[in-house]
């Protein structure tokens, strides 16, 4: 099958299209043709070797995170699907590989794609929409009349996180370009903060959850803005020692982990916060929920480009630039 992949880690010319062996079935994996991919920030990183700790991925390595396409082989305890369904997936952290014409897929990961969506739109929502709701609503806890800041809202998981936190019932800001905020108001954002001229320190307090999709300077400062009791969960890191516990991480790794993020935990604390760092997790189930969202008009998808397959390449290098609308997605087949 033709495919896009890393030989060895390092920057954008490492990766290449070539032939690689399509993937093997598992008893309860499901075999699906991709019809189109998104692309996220993610890929770039394990491109580029950022979680190669974390994630000792076997080389050569098909990169893709997100996928929608067709069944067309079930694994023998496969109950859920059969050929011919039309899916959505996040496939697990050691099953990646959606830059390419097949992928194998857990079938707990896996879901039915939203009916109201197009292959290229349901394939931008997967990673973006998991992660919007495990930080949101799992570790976020976060309920109606409640009030949520949601960094860098014109983002991939910021569109997404928007919309569902506006779905909850929650008061919701966030911080975008100031050309951004008709878009993310009309998405569900009550407050849109101009990053480039206005300090969201000064202009928010007592929030209940701040999502974080930054890291550095940004994350510290949304401490500021929590209410006691408040929670500040960050995707950009620092990771964390119950990141580390979940991954089963060894003793040299956690230790790590615990003193990158004793810093900004200390401080959370000693505000009457917490801080968590999350790390997407693969769930059909949740997929689920989420397309029903979708199909009940709760939540829609924001596309920026389709790329064909022949252009994954600048695909990747154009979610580099950071300066997306939504998602970006490679039409596959």
């Amino acid at each position: 099958m033709k495919a896009w992949y890393i030989k060895r880690y390092g920057k954008p010319d490492v990766l290449v299209q070539g032939e690689q062996p399509e993937p093997a079935l598992n008893g309860d994996d499901v075999l699906v043709q991709i019809h189109a991919a998104g692309v996220n920030p993610l890929d770039n990183k394990i491109r580029d070797g950022e979680f190669k700790l974390l994630l000792p991925y076997k080389l050569p390595l098909v990169l893709g995170n997100d996928l929608a396409g067709v069944v067309v082989r079930t694994g023998a305890r496969v109950q859920r699907f059969k050929v011919g369904d039309e899916v959505y997936a996040r496939p697990d952290d050691d099953r990646i590989g959606a830059f390419a014409e097949y992928i194998a897929v857990r079938e707990s990961a896996l879901a039915r794609k939203p009916a109201s969506l197009s292959m290229e739109e349901a394939a931008s929502i997967p990673l973006a929409a998991l992660t919007a709701w495990q930080t949101l609503l799992v570790k976020g806890q976060l309920k109606a009349g409640q009030k949520v800041l949601i960094h860098a809202g014109s983002g991939g998981v910021g569109t997404m996180a928007i919309q569902l936190a506006r779905h909850l019932g929650a008061t919701v800001a966030t911080t975008a370009s100031a050309a951004q905020a008709p878009a993310l108001k009309a998405l569900g954002a009550d407050v849109v903060i101009d990053y480039k001229t206005e300090d969201f320190t000064a202009m928010l307090k007592d929030y209940d959850l701040v999502l974080d999709t930054q890291g550095g300077d940004t994350l510290r400062k949304s401490l500021a803005v929590l209410k006691p009791g408040g929670k500040l969960v960050g995707i950009a890191g620092p990771p964390d020692p119950a990141f580390a516990q979940q991954r089963g991480a060894n003793g040299f790794v956690s230790l790590v982990m615990r003193l990158l993020s004793y810093g900004i935990r200390k401080a959370a604390r000693r505000g009457g916060g917490s801080y968590a760092f999350h790390f997407m997790t693969a769930s059909g189930q949740q997929l689920e929920d989420i397309a029903r969202l979708i199909d009940a008009g709760h939540i829609r998808p924001v596309v920026d480009r389709v790329f064909p397959f022949a252009e994954t390449a600048q695909a990747l290098d154009y979610v580099a630039t950071g300066r997306t609308k939504g998602k970006v997605v490679i039409k596959v087949r």
